[in-house]
Protein backbone atom coordinates (compact mmCIF):
# COMPACT_ATOMS: atom_id res chain seq x y z
CA UNK A 1 0.00 0.00 0.00
CA UNK A 2 1.26 3.42 -1.07
CA UNK A 3 2.23 5.50 1.41
CA UNK A 4 0.07 9.24 1.64
CA UNK A 5 0.08 10.03 5.37
CA UNK A 6 -0.07 7.98 8.40
CA UNK A 7 0.12 4.25 6.99
CA UNK A 8 -1.05 1.80 9.87
CA UNK A 9 -0.21 -2.09 8.47
CA UNK A 10 -2.28 -5.22 9.10
CA UNK A 11 -0.24 -6.35 11.91
CA UNK A 12 -1.25 -4.12 14.83
CA UNK A 13 2.45 -4.70 16.36
CA UNK A 14 4.39 -3.35 13.16
CA UNK A 15 5.79 0.14 13.22
CA UNK A 16 4.02 2.86 11.27
CA UNK A 17 5.56 4.20 8.40
CA UNK A 18 4.90 7.82 8.86
CA UNK A 19 4.31 10.48 6.78
CA UNK A 20 4.87 11.60 3.04
CA UNK A 21 7.90 13.38 2.58
CA UNK A 22 6.33 15.73 -0.67
CA UNK A 23 5.82 19.41 0.15
CA UNK A 24 2.39 20.13 1.96
CA UNK A 25 1.82 22.46 -0.94
CA UNK A 26 1.79 19.90 -3.57
CA UNK A 27 -1.59 18.11 -4.25
CA UNK A 28 -1.73 14.29 -4.67
CA UNK A 29 -4.63 12.85 -7.06
CA UNK A 30 -6.64 10.05 -6.80
CA UNK A 31 -9.75 8.30 -8.19
CA UNK A 32 -11.86 8.54 -5.42
CA UNK A 33 -11.42 10.61 -2.05
CA UNK A 34 -13.29 9.25 0.53
CA UNK A 35 -13.69 11.20 3.97
CA UNK A 36 -14.34 8.27 6.73
CA UNK A 37 -12.86 5.22 7.24
CA UNK A 38 -15.91 3.66 9.80
CA UNK A 39 -17.66 0.92 8.57
CA UNK A 40 -19.30 2.71 5.63
CA UNK A 41 -15.84 4.06 4.20
CA UNK A 42 -14.08 1.39 4.54
CA UNK A 43 -16.44 -0.99 2.89
CA UNK A 44 -16.64 1.15 -0.30
CA UNK A 45 -13.10 1.50 -0.43
CA UNK A 46 -12.72 -2.13 -0.13
CA UNK A 47 -15.02 -2.78 -3.31
CA UNK A 48 -13.40 0.05 -4.90
CA UNK A 49 -10.12 -0.98 -4.25
CA UNK A 50 -10.63 -4.87 -5.39
CA UNK A 51 -11.72 -3.27 -8.44
CA UNK A 52 -8.00 -1.48 -8.67
CA UNK A 53 -9.60 2.22 -8.45
CA UNK A 54 -6.85 4.45 -7.00
CA UNK A 55 -8.57 5.36 -3.86
CA UNK A 56 -7.09 7.68 -1.18
CA UNK A 57 -9.15 7.08 2.24
CA UNK A 58 -9.28 9.67 4.95
CA UNK A 59 -9.80 9.75 8.26
CA UNK A 60 -9.20 11.71 11.79
CA UNK A 61 -8.16 8.58 13.74
CA UNK A 62 -4.29 8.33 14.92
CA UNK A 63 -4.32 4.47 13.99
CA UNK A 64 -6.88 1.36 13.20
CA UNK A 65 -7.37 -0.98 15.74
CA UNK A 66 -5.53 -3.72 17.47
CA UNK A 67 -7.79 -6.25 15.54
CA UNK A 68 -5.80 -9.29 17.89
CA UNK A 69 -7.92 -7.59 21.02
CA UNK A 70 -11.13 -6.75 18.94
CA UNK A 71 -13.64 -9.63 19.74
CA UNK A 72 -11.90 -10.76 22.72
CA UNK A 73 -13.25 -10.92 26.39
CA UNK A 74 -16.02 -8.74 27.22
CA UNK A 75 -18.28 -7.56 24.27
CA UNK A 76 -18.36 -3.83 22.86
CA UNK A 77 -21.39 -2.15 23.77
CA UNK A 78 -22.15 -1.20 20.04
CA UNK A 79 -23.52 -3.53 17.74
CA UNK A 80 -25.07 -3.81 14.50
CA UNK A 81 -27.74 -6.42 13.48
CA UNK A 82 -26.24 -7.48 9.97
CA UNK A 83 -28.69 -8.78 7.39
CA UNK A 84 -28.18 -11.46 5.53
CA UNK A 85 -27.49 -9.09 2.67
CA UNK A 86 -25.02 -7.16 4.97
CA UNK A 87 -23.47 -10.52 5.19
CA UNK A 88 -22.88 -11.40 1.27
CA UNK A 89 -21.50 -7.84 0.93
CA UNK A 90 -18.66 -9.06 3.68
CA UNK A 91 -18.40 -12.32 2.21
CA UNK A 92 -17.33 -10.96 -1.20
CA UNK A 93 -15.28 -8.17 0.63
CA UNK A 94 -13.60 -11.18 2.36
CA UNK A 95 -14.06 -9.87 5.51
CA UNK A 96 -16.60 -12.35 6.82
CA UNK A 97 -14.98 -15.34 7.42
CA UNK A 98 -12.35 -13.37 9.67
CA UNK A 99 -15.38 -12.27 11.71
CA UNK A 100 -16.75 -15.12 11.89
CA UNK A 101 -13.36 -16.80 13.46
CA UNK A 102 -13.59 -13.82 16.00
CA UNK A 103 -16.98 -13.76 17.28
CA UNK A 104 -20.95 -13.22 15.84
CA UNK A 105 -24.27 -13.98 17.06
CA UNK A 106 -26.78 -15.02 15.29
CA UNK A 107 -30.69 -14.64 15.35
CA UNK A 108 -32.90 -17.12 14.09
CA UNK A 109 -36.04 -15.91 15.84
CA UNK A 110 -37.21 -12.29 16.59
CA UNK A 111 -40.97 -11.30 19.64
CA UNK A 112 -41.94 -8.25 18.96
CA UNK A 113 -44.57 -7.59 21.70
CA UNK A 114 -46.37 -4.73 23.16
CA UNK A 115 -45.49 -4.19 27.11
CA UNK A 116 -48.83 -2.43 27.53
CA UNK A 117 -51.02 -5.03 26.10
CA UNK A 118 -51.10 -8.46 24.18
CA UNK A 119 -50.11 -7.66 21.11
CA UNK A 120 -46.80 -9.94 20.05
CA UNK A 121 -45.33 -10.86 16.77
CA UNK A 122 -43.32 -13.58 15.85
CA UNK A 123 -41.26 -13.93 13.45
CA UNK A 124 -38.41 -16.93 12.02
CA UNK A 125 -35.86 -17.81 9.68
CA UNK A 126 -37.96 -20.47 8.34
CA UNK A 127 -40.59 -18.28 7.53
CA UNK A 128 -38.15 -15.42 5.63
CA UNK A 129 -36.71 -18.97 3.82
CA UNK A 130 -33.32 -17.72 5.18
CA UNK A 131 -31.09 -19.89 7.81
CA UNK A 132 -31.01 -16.70 10.03
CA UNK A 133 -32.62 -13.65 9.95
CA UNK A 134 -29.35 -11.72 10.67
CA UNK A 135 -26.08 -11.49 12.95
CA UNK A 136 -25.59 -9.47 16.01
CA UNK A 137 -21.96 -8.39 15.47
CA UNK A 138 -20.26 -5.70 18.12
CA UNK A 139 -19.24 -2.63 15.32
CA UNK A 140 -14.96 -3.16 16.22
CA UNK A 141 -15.18 -6.71 14.50
CA UNK A 142 -16.91 -5.63 11.80
CA UNK A 143 -14.54 -2.53 11.34
CA UNK A 144 -11.61 -4.91 12.36
CA UNK A 145 -12.28 -6.74 9.36
CA UNK A 146 -12.99 -4.05 7.26
CA UNK A 147 -9.63 -2.94 7.63
CA UNK A 148 -7.55 -5.87 7.72
CA UNK A 149 -8.58 -5.65 3.83
CA UNK A 150 -7.72 -2.79 3.21
CA UNK A 151 -4.12 -2.39 3.94
CA UNK A 152 -3.60 -5.36 1.84
CA UNK A 153 -5.22 -3.24 -1.57
CA UNK A 154 -2.38 -1.72 -2.94
CA UNK A 155 -4.65 0.88 -5.10
CA UNK A 156 -6.00 1.81 -1.40
CA UNK A 157 -4.01 4.57 0.11
CA UNK A 158 -5.01 5.51 3.88
CA UNK A 159 -4.54 8.86 5.14
CA UNK A 160 -4.53 8.83 9.18
CA UNK A 161 -4.81 11.57 11.72
CA UNK A 162 -6.18 13.74 8.67
CA UNK A 163 -8.86 16.38 9.67
CA UNK A 164 -10.42 18.05 6.63
CA UNK A 165 -10.63 21.80 7.16
CA UNK A 166 -11.79 23.00 3.11
CA UNK A 167 -13.66 21.83 -0.21
CA UNK A 168 -13.02 23.14 -3.40
CA UNK A 169 -13.90 22.70 -6.76
CA UNK A 170 -10.84 21.86 -8.86
CA UNK A 171 -9.76 21.02 -12.36
CA UNK A 172 -11.30 18.01 -13.76
CA UNK A 173 -13.20 17.33 -9.92
CA UNK A 174 -12.76 18.41 -6.52
CA UNK A 175 -10.02 19.03 -3.78
CA UNK A 176 -9.63 18.37 -0.05
CA UNK A 177 -7.71 20.59 2.32
CA UNK A 178 -6.24 19.30 4.94
CA UNK A 179 -5.30 20.53 7.81
CA UNK A 180 -1.46 19.89 7.93
CA UNK A 181 -1.92 21.75 3.89
CA UNK A 182 -1.82 18.92 2.17
CA UNK A 183 -4.34 19.14 -0.50
CA UNK A 184 -6.47 15.84 -2.48
CA UNK A 185 -7.66 16.34 -5.66
CA UNK A 186 -10.27 13.59 -7.44
CA UNK A 187 -12.72 13.28 -9.88
CA UNK A 188 -14.83 12.44 -6.84
CA UNK A 189 -15.38 12.78 -3.18
CA UNK A 190 -17.20 10.76 -0.67
CA UNK A 191 -18.67 12.08 2.10
CA UNK A 192 -18.72 9.06 4.58
CA UNK A 193 -17.78 11.16 8.02
CA UNK A 194 -20.88 10.38 9.89
CA UNK A 195 -24.25 12.25 10.99
CA UNK A 196 -22.62 15.18 11.75
CA UNK A 197 -20.18 14.97 8.46
CA UNK A 198 -18.24 17.99 8.17
CA UNK A 199 -17.90 17.58 4.67
CA UNK A 200 -21.60 17.85 4.09
CA UNK A 201 -21.40 20.72 6.09
CA UNK A 202 -18.81 21.71 3.85
CA UNK A 203 -20.47 21.26 0.39
CA UNK A 204 -23.59 23.24 1.72
CA UNK A 205 -25.69 20.19 1.24
CA UNK A 206 -28.91 21.15 3.98
CA UNK A 207 -30.10 18.31 6.31
CA UNK A 208 -33.95 17.79 7.68
CA UNK A 209 -33.57 16.96 11.18
CA UNK A 210 -35.63 16.05 13.74
CA UNK A 211 -34.65 15.16 17.63
CA UNK A 212 -36.64 12.00 18.10
CA UNK A 213 -36.60 13.00 22.47
CA UNK A 214 -35.44 10.00 23.23
CA UNK A 215 -31.97 8.69 24.60
CA UNK A 216 -30.56 5.43 23.59
CA UNK A 217 -28.88 3.37 26.74
CA UNK A 218 -26.44 0.71 26.21
CA UNK A 219 -25.05 -1.61 27.90
CA UNK A 220 -24.08 -5.68 27.94
CA UNK A 221 -25.83 -7.97 30.29
CA UNK A 222 -26.01 -12.10 31.25
CA UNK A 223 -29.43 -13.77 31.75
CA UNK A 224 -30.03 -16.85 33.09
CA UNK A 225 -32.21 -18.29 30.74
CA UNK A 226 -30.33 -19.01 27.56
CA UNK A 227 -31.58 -16.33 24.93
CA UNK A 228 -32.28 -19.35 22.15
CA UNK A 229 -30.87 -16.72 19.25
CA UNK A 230 -33.96 -14.75 19.81
CA UNK A 231 -33.86 -10.93 19.29
CA UNK A 232 -36.56 -9.34 21.60
CA UNK A 233 -38.28 -6.15 21.37
CA UNK A 234 -40.62 -4.64 24.06
CA UNK A 235 -42.45 -1.69 23.37
CA UNK A 236 -42.60 0.34 27.18
CA UNK A 237 -44.42 3.50 27.69
CA UNK A 238 -41.08 5.19 27.73
CA UNK A 239 -39.45 3.75 24.54
CA UNK A 240 -38.68 0.40 22.93
CA UNK A 241 -35.64 -1.76 24.74
CA UNK A 242 -34.13 -4.33 22.83
CA UNK A 243 -32.34 -8.00 24.44
CA UNK A 244 -29.84 -8.77 21.12
CA UNK A 245 -28.50 -12.26 21.75
CA UNK A 246 -25.10 -12.63 21.95
CA UNK A 247 -23.01 -15.88 21.99
CA UNK A 248 -19.72 -15.67 24.23
CA UNK A 249 -17.95 -18.79 24.39
CA UNK A 250 -20.42 -20.75 22.58
CA UNK A 251 -22.83 -20.06 25.37
CA UNK A 252 -26.57 -18.58 24.90
CA UNK A 253 -25.93 -16.33 28.00
CA UNK A 254 -25.39 -12.70 27.09
CA UNK A 255 -27.26 -10.25 25.49
CA UNK A 256 -26.44 -6.33 24.28
CA UNK A 257 -29.39 -3.87 25.33
CA UNK A 258 -30.45 -0.77 23.46
CA UNK A 259 -33.24 0.52 25.52
CA UNK A 260 -34.62 3.96 23.77
CA UNK A 261 -36.09 6.00 25.96
CA UNK A 262 -37.16 9.83 27.32
CA UNK A 263 -33.97 12.15 28.62
CA UNK A 264 -35.53 11.92 32.10
CA UNK A 265 -35.55 8.04 32.35
CA UNK A 266 -32.14 7.82 30.97
CA UNK A 267 -30.77 9.41 33.27
CA UNK A 268 -32.38 7.59 35.99
CA UNK A 269 -31.26 4.57 34.85
CA UNK A 270 -27.63 5.60 34.52
CA UNK A 271 -28.35 6.33 38.27
CA UNK A 272 -29.10 2.98 39.12
CA UNK A 273 -26.54 0.58 40.66
CA UNK A 274 -25.68 -2.54 38.30
CA UNK A 275 -28.18 -4.62 40.66
CA UNK A 276 -31.09 -2.83 40.30
CA UNK A 277 -30.49 -1.47 37.08
CA UNK A 278 -30.44 -5.55 35.98
CA UNK A 279 -33.79 -5.81 37.91
CA UNK A 280 -35.10 -2.80 36.11
CA UNK A 281 -34.39 -4.36 32.70
CA UNK A 282 -35.54 -7.98 33.48
CA UNK A 283 -38.86 -6.07 34.56
CA UNK A 284 -39.14 -4.67 31.43
CA UNK A 285 -39.24 -7.79 29.42
CA UNK A 286 -41.87 -9.36 32.19
CA UNK A 287 -38.38 -11.89 33.06
CA UNK A 288 -39.05 -13.95 30.08
CA UNK A 289 -34.91 -14.56 30.39
CA UNK A 290 -35.10 -14.64 34.39
CA UNK A 291 -32.60 -12.68 36.48
CA UNK A 292 -30.37 -10.30 34.55
CA UNK A 293 -26.88 -9.55 35.52
CA UNK A 294 -25.45 -6.06 34.34
CA UNK A 295 -21.50 -6.72 33.25
CA UNK A 296 -20.46 -3.23 31.75
CA UNK A 297 -21.23 -0.11 32.24
CA UNK A 298 -24.19 1.97 30.79
CA UNK A 299 -24.23 4.81 28.77
CA UNK A 300 -26.49 7.09 26.83
CA UNK A 301 -26.32 8.75 23.59
CA UNK A 302 -28.91 11.29 22.21
CA UNK A 303 -31.41 10.16 18.96
CA UNK A 304 -31.73 12.29 16.51
CA UNK A 305 -32.76 11.28 13.09
CA UNK A 306 -31.45 12.91 10.42
CA UNK A 307 -32.06 13.09 6.22
CA UNK A 308 -30.00 15.12 3.43
CA UNK A 309 -31.78 17.09 0.95
CA UNK A 310 -29.33 15.64 -1.63
CA UNK A 311 -27.38 13.04 -1.58
CA UNK A 312 -25.07 14.52 -4.41
CA UNK A 313 -23.22 17.67 -6.73
CA UNK A 314 -21.16 17.27 -9.05
CA UNK A 315 -17.64 15.78 -7.76
CA UNK A 316 -19.69 14.85 -4.87
CA UNK A 317 -21.12 11.83 -2.85
CA UNK A 318 -22.90 11.32 0.57
CA UNK A 319 -23.40 8.03 2.33
CA UNK A 320 -24.10 6.18 5.66
CA UNK A 321 -24.82 8.28 8.04
CA UNK A 322 -23.83 11.15 6.49
CA UNK A 323 -26.91 10.76 4.15
CA UNK A 324 -29.07 9.52 7.02
CA UNK A 325 -29.56 8.88 10.23
CA UNK A 326 -32.01 7.01 11.75
CA UNK A 327 -33.89 5.46 15.13
CA UNK A 328 -31.94 2.17 16.07
CA UNK A 329 -35.47 0.62 16.50
CA UNK A 330 -34.72 -1.97 13.48
CA UNK A 331 -31.09 -2.13 13.72
CA UNK A 332 -31.04 -1.45 10.30
CA UNK A 333 -28.61 1.62 10.25
CA UNK A 334 -25.57 0.25 9.36
CA UNK A 335 -26.96 -1.82 6.72
CA UNK A 336 -28.90 0.93 4.94
CA UNK A 337 -25.16 2.45 4.87
CA UNK A 338 -23.22 -0.69 3.30
CA UNK A 339 -26.30 -0.99 0.71
CA UNK A 340 -25.14 2.81 0.12
CA UNK A 341 -21.55 1.64 -0.29
CA UNK A 342 -22.52 -1.13 -2.59
CA UNK A 343 -24.71 0.69 -5.13
CA UNK A 344 -22.38 3.54 -5.21
CA UNK A 345 -19.42 1.25 -6.32
CA UNK A 346 -21.42 -0.24 -8.50
CA UNK A 347 -22.56 2.39 -10.39
CA UNK A 348 -18.56 4.23 -10.15
CA UNK A 349 -17.05 0.37 -11.89
CA UNK A 350 -20.16 0.66 -14.27
CA UNK A 351 -19.14 4.60 -15.38
CA UNK A 352 -14.90 3.58 -15.45
CA UNK A 353 -15.84 0.73 -17.85
CA UNK A 354 -17.53 2.80 -20.10
CA UNK A 355 -14.99 5.62 -19.74
CA UNK A 356 -17.46 8.31 -17.95
CA UNK A 357 -15.90 10.57 -15.63
CA UNK A 358 -16.95 9.06 -12.05
CA UNK A 359 -17.95 12.56 -10.62
CA UNK A 360 -20.24 13.03 -13.65
CA UNK A 361 -23.93 14.05 -11.98
CA UNK A 362 -25.41 11.61 -14.27
CA UNK A 363 -23.62 9.12 -12.69
CA UNK A 364 -23.86 10.00 -9.39
CA UNK A 365 -27.64 10.28 -10.14
CA UNK A 366 -28.34 6.83 -10.95
CA UNK A 367 -26.75 6.41 -7.55
CA UNK A 368 -29.24 8.75 -5.52
CA UNK A 369 -32.10 7.55 -7.48
CA UNK A 370 -31.61 3.87 -6.25
CA UNK A 371 -30.90 4.68 -2.54
CA UNK A 372 -33.28 8.24 -1.93
CA UNK A 373 -36.01 6.23 -1.86
CA UNK A 374 -34.90 2.94 0.29
CA UNK A 375 -33.47 4.80 3.00
CA UNK A 376 -36.68 7.58 2.83
CA UNK A 377 -38.99 4.78 3.06
CA UNK A 378 -36.98 2.96 6.25
CA UNK A 379 -36.86 6.32 7.89
CA UNK A 380 -40.58 6.76 7.39
CA UNK A 381 -41.28 2.99 8.76
CA UNK A 382 -39.27 3.76 11.74
CA UNK A 383 -40.72 7.30 12.31
CA UNK A 384 -44.22 5.42 11.82
CA UNK A 385 -43.35 2.43 14.34
CA UNK A 386 -41.71 5.46 16.86
CA UNK A 387 -45.39 7.42 17.09
CA UNK A 388 -47.51 4.34 17.36
CA UNK A 389 -46.31 3.07 20.00
CA UNK A 390 -45.45 5.88 21.56
CA UNK A 391 -48.89 7.23 21.66
CA UNK A 392 -50.91 6.92 25.32
CA UNK A 393 -54.39 6.80 23.91
CA UNK A 394 -56.42 3.75 24.72
CA UNK A 395 -58.19 3.52 21.33
CA UNK A 396 -54.37 3.50 19.77
CA UNK A 397 -52.94 0.87 22.34
CA UNK A 398 -56.08 -0.84 21.57
CA UNK A 399 -55.59 -0.75 17.59
CA UNK A 400 -51.98 -1.38 18.22
CA UNK A 401 -52.41 -4.93 19.63
CA UNK A 402 -55.41 -5.78 17.21
CA UNK A 403 -52.89 -5.02 14.61
CA UNK A 404 -50.15 -6.63 15.87
CA UNK A 405 -52.38 -10.16 16.04
CA UNK A 406 -53.37 -9.61 12.16
CA UNK A 407 -50.07 -9.13 11.59
CA UNK A 408 -49.23 -12.63 13.22
CA UNK A 409 -51.87 -13.68 11.29
CA UNK A 410 -51.59 -12.76 8.25
CA UNK A 411 -48.51 -14.50 6.38
CA UNK A 412 -48.28 -11.81 3.72
CA UNK A 413 -48.07 -9.07 5.44
CA UNK A 414 -45.37 -11.09 7.36
CA UNK A 415 -43.37 -12.04 4.63
CA UNK A 416 -43.40 -8.13 3.53
CA UNK A 417 -42.22 -6.99 7.09
CA UNK A 418 -39.40 -9.73 6.79
CA UNK A 419 -38.21 -8.66 3.66
CA UNK A 420 -37.44 -5.29 5.33
CA UNK A 421 -35.73 -7.00 8.56
CA UNK A 422 -33.47 -9.65 6.12
CA UNK A 423 -32.59 -6.59 3.69
CA UNK A 424 -34.59 -8.41 0.65
CA UNK A 425 -36.15 -5.23 -0.69
CA UNK A 426 -35.67 -3.06 -3.94
CA UNK A 427 -33.10 -3.46 -6.51
CA UNK A 428 -29.93 -5.35 -4.88
CA UNK A 429 -26.06 -4.96 -5.64
CA UNK A 430 -24.64 -7.49 -7.61
CA UNK A 431 -22.36 -7.85 -4.80
CA UNK A 432 -25.30 -8.02 -2.65
CA UNK A 433 -27.33 -10.76 -4.51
Amino acid sequence: MSAVGKERPMEASAEPQGHDERPAGVAEHAEVVVVGAGMVGAALACLLGQAGVEVALVDARESLLDHEAVGRGRPGMRVSALTPVSQRLLERLGAWEWMAARRISPYRFMQVWDAEGSGEVSFSAEQAGVAKLGHIVENDVTQAALERRLVALPSVRLLLGARVTGLTDAEGGRCVHLADGRRLVAPLVVAADGARSPLRELAGIETRQRDTGHRAMVTTVKVARPHGEVARQAFLPTGPLAFLPLRLNGESDHCSIVWSTSPEEAERLLGLAPEALGEALAAAIDHRLGEVTVVDRAVAFPLVQRHAERYVLPGLALVGDAAHSIHPLAGQGVNLGLMDAAVLAEELLAARRRGAALGDERVLARYARRRRGDNAGMLALMDGFRLLFGARHPALALARNLGMGAVDRLTPLKRLLLQQATGHRGRLPRTCR
